[in-house]
C-alpha cells in the first residue's frame, strides 16, 4: 500500500458521485517541474525532476517505496540547462544495476540551441558517469525530446536532431532544412554501437516516446510532410533497422508550425495502444489507437475526448488491453484542467474525470501516468503565485468505471 495524504476534490459534471484520490507527498523543493515517471526492470517506480539551484539547476529522482517517495538523491546540476515544460529530463533504470539519465544543455549560442548530456549508473542510481553527448555533429541547433531505453545490456535512446537546420529555409525543399528523428545505443562502457537516422523531416517540438514490444521497440513521434501534415507516425525497429514511419490515423492535420503535443505509446507484448492530440479540419481532439500486431497495424482511432481539448496526453495501459488517458482541458481565460478516462479499444468510455481544477494554461508541464496495482500515479506541474511545484496523487481505477 502507498502511504500518502487524503483529500477530497471538488465535484464537477464530469464526476457522479465525486470521489476521494489520494494526494502524493513529492519530495521536491519549491520551484521543482518537469516530473518524469519510468518504471525499472523489477516494476518499481522512479519519479524525477528539475529543481532550482541558486543561478542554475539540479537533476534529482526518487523511488517510490511502501512508505511514499524515498528521500531524493541528486544526479547532476549545472548553470546553463536548457529547462522548459515541454522538453523535460528523465532518469530511467534499465537492466540490473544499469540506469541512465539525460539532461539538456544550453549552447554559447542561446536561443533553441541545445545538447542532450547522458549520464549512467552502474549501481542502481547511487553514483553516475562523466556525462557525455549522444550525438556527434556539433551543429549549433536543437538536439532534444529524448525518450531513454533498455538495449540489451545497454541503452538505447531516440531524439529530434536539428543539425540539417543550419541550412537556409527553402520553400521548395522543407526536408533540406527540417527536423530530423535519430537513434543510438551505448554499451555499458558508454561506447557507442549503433547511431542511424529514423525520420528526416518531423515536426520540431512535439515530444517522442518508445515502448518495448514482443518484436523489438517501436518509437512514436509527430511527423512532417513537404506540405505540412504532421500526423503521429511509429517506426518499429527489426533485426536492428528501423524501419520507415507510417501513419498510425491519417488525421491529414495541415499545420503551418509545430503544435508542441507529443504521442504516448504503450505496449503489453504484442499489443500496443497509441494516444494523442490534432486539431485536422478544426476539430481538436484527443484520440487513440490499438494494435494487436506490435504496431504493424491500427484500429480506427477513438475520439477520447472533444470537449475542448489542449492535448499533452500521457496514458497507462491496462492488463486487459484498456487505456487510461489523461489531457489538458480549456476552461476559458487562458486556464486549463486536467482530465482523464478510461477508454476500451470496443469504444466503452468512463466519465471525464477531473483531477486538478483549473489553473493557467502555461503553468502545466506534460502530466505523467504510470500504474501501481489498481490504482494509476499521476504527477504534473502546476505554479501557485508564480512559483512552479511538482504535485501527485493516486487514482483509483475503480474511479474510472
Amino acid at each position: 500500500m502507498i502511504f500518502v495524504l487524503v483529500f477530497a476534490l471538488s465535484a464537477c459534471e464530469e464526476n457522479s458521485p465525486p470521489a476521494a484520490v489520494r494526494l502524493m507527498a513529492i519530495p521536491a523543493a519549491a520551484g521543482s517541474m518537469a516530473p518524469n515517471l519510468a518504471r525499472g526492470p523489477h516494476g518499481g517506480l522512479v519519479l524525477s525532476w528539475v529543481e532550482p539551484d541558486g543561478a542554475g539547476h539540479v537533476l534529482r529522482f526518487s523511488v517510490l517505496g511502501i512508505a511514499g517517495w524515498a528521500a531524493p538523491r541528486t544526479i547532476a546540476r549545472g548553470n546553463s540547462w536548457f529547462v522548459n515544460w515541454a522538453d523535460f529530463p528523465s532518469v530511467v533504470p534499465l537492466s540490473g544495476d544499469l540506469w541512465a539519465a539525460h539532461w539538456l544543455q544550453s549552447q554559447p549560442d542561446g536561443g533553441y540551441a541545445y545538447d542532450v548530456k547522458i549520464t549512467m549508473s552502474n549501481d542502481n542510481g547511487e553514483t553516475w558517469s562523466e556525462a557525455f553527448l549522444p550525438h556527434f555533429d556539433g551543429t549549433p541547433t536543437e538536439h532534444g525530446f529524448v525518450t531513454l531505453f533498455p538495449d540489451g545490456n545497454g541503452l538505447g535512446l531516440v531524439w529530434l536532431d536539428g543539425r540539417k537546420m543550419i541550412n537556409d529555409f527553402d520553400a521548395n525543399d522543407v526536408g533540406a532544412s527540417g527536423m530530423t528523428l535519430r537513434a543510438a545505443t551505448f554499451g555499458i562502457d558508454q561506447a557507442p554501437t549503433t547511431s542511424a537516422l529514423v525520420d528526416d523531416l518531423t515536426c520540431d517540438c512535439c515530444q517522442t516516446d518508445l515502448a518495448l514490444t514482443d518484436d523489438g521497440p517501436v518509437v512514436v513521434y509527430r511527423n512532417r510532410t513537404e506540405e505540412e501534415v504532421r500526423d503521429i507516425y511509429v517506426s518499429r525497429r527489426e533485426a536492428g533497422k528501423w524501419q520507415d514511419g507510417v501513419a498510425v490515423a491519417s488525421d491529414n492535420w495541415e499545420m503551418p508550425a509545430c503544435p508542441v503535443n507529443g504521442p504516448i505509446i504503450r505496449a503489453n507484448g504484442s499489443n500496443v495502444a497509441v494516444a494523442w492530440f490534432t486539431a485536422a479540419d478544426d476539430r481538436p481532439r484527443v484520440q487513440a489507437a490499438w494494435s494487436r500486431d506490435a504496431a504493424r497495424t491500427f484500429s480506427e482511432p477513438l475520439q477520447v475526448s472533444t470537449e475542448r481539448p489542449l492535448g499533452h496526453v500521457g496514458a497507462v495501459l491496462l492488463a486487459n488491453g484498456d487505456l487510461v488517458v489523461s489531457w489538458q482541458q480549456g476552461t476559458g481565460g487562458g486556464k486549463a484542467a486536467l482530465m482523464l478516462r478510461r477508454v476500451s479499444s470496443a469504444g466503452e468510455m468512463s466519465a471525464p474525470y477531473r483531477l486538478q481544477e483549473a489553473v493557467d494554461i502555461f503553468s502545466f508541464s506534460v502530466p505523467q501516468l504510470a500504474l501501481a496495482g489498481n490504482e494509476v500515479v499521476v504527477v504534473w506541474t502546476t505554479s501557485v503565485n508564480n512559483v512552479y511545484g511538482v504535485h501527485g496523487a493516486v487514482l483509483p481505477l475503480d474511479v474510472l468505471d
